[in-house]
């Protein structure tokens, strides 16, 4: 196999149509360049030049193959560089994944930072519970998820990095009683129909919803339709019952629903960076930019 200096110093003398100009450009002996070139054209089996009086020619089989490693060094080098890139995370994939109550529009500050900070990564963004963001972190059929505490499913192979509590408020249909009101508590939700799921098997926002509920005395009542997706807004929308959720969902501006701010104390919930324990270059740096985005705010 032809060695990369034995393909620069062919390339060399091709280019300066002689040994002599190219042992000077190369900074080599000419004796040494000949016995280069000599040894590629035995181990190709084929001459690459004419030798002339005043300089060589190519030969047809040398006119080939100079036309086909023309760019090896060229590649060489772009590939020395794109690892250098991903090494430092500058490059890459980065494959995201993020609860559905926590929309990509309130993510694009931190996607905007990440991708400026990263100018030849990219991002293949996916949506997916927050127990299930576990399981796809930790197998590594993803880098790091968004997800919404308390996470019931733990795994030793990811760790959470806690974000700053968001505020809750409630999704009503904009003719509801409440819905012109500046903030309501939830206690004044208590004969509400719920369309957010509501048992406590489940994690995330509907076990933060229930734990509220049931510190002042009640459990909500389910509605006839329920979704624990972003979708339980146009239940709301069309009338079908009310839904607490955290503040950045109010972002969807969904057409019907007002999102009326909850006043009680711990009306909050929190989340958090889901990764591995030795997460990429590229999941540090997404870190980076949300932590970044949090003392911003």
């Amino acid at each position: 196999m032809p060695s990369l200096r034995q393909i620069q110093y062919f390339l060399t003398v091709a280019d300066l149509g002689g040994f002599t100009p190219a042992a000077a450009a190369l900074y080599v002996a000419q004796s040494a360049l000949s016995r280069q070139i000599g040894q590629l054209e035995d181990e190709l089996g084929f001459r690459l030049f004419e030798r002339e009086p005043r300089g060589v020619r190519l030969t047809p089989a040398g006119a080939v193959y100079r036309d086909r490693v023309a760019s090896v060094p060229t590649m060489l080098v772009a590939a020395a560089d794109e690892g250098a890139q991903l090494s430092r995370g500058e490059a890459g994939v980065l494959r995201l994944l993020h609860s559905s109550t926590i929309p990509v529009n309130s993510l694009m500050a931190d996607l905007d930072r990440f991708m400026r900070d990263c100018p030849n990564a990219r991002i293949d963004l996916d949506r997916a519970s927050s127990e299930d963001q576990v399981s796809e972190v930790a197998n590594g059929h993803a880098d790091i998820g968004i997800v919404r505490l308390p996470v019931l499913r733990r795994d030793a192979r990811v760790r959470f990095v806690e974000l700053a509590a968001e505020r809750l408020c409630v999704a009503l249909p904009v003719d509801h009683p409440l819905a012109a009101r500046r903030r309501t508590t939830i206690s004044q939700l208590k004969r509400e129909p719920f369309v957010s799921a509501v048992h406590r098997e489940r994690g995330g926002l509907a076990r933060v919803v229930i734990d509220l509920c049931l510190k002042r005395g009640f459990v909500p009542t389910a509605a006839r339709i329920v979704s624990p997706k972003t979708s339980m807004l146009n239940l709301v929308a069309a009338g079908r019952g009310i839904a607490i959720v955290p503040k950045r969902m109010a972002s969807l501006g969904v057409d019907g629903v007002a999102f009326v701010p909850l006043s009680d104390d711990d009306a909050r919930s929190m989340c958090a960076l889901v990764l591995p324990v030795e997460p990429t270059v590229l999941a540090e740096a997404f870190v980076r930019v949300v932590m970044a985005g949090c003392g911003e705010g």
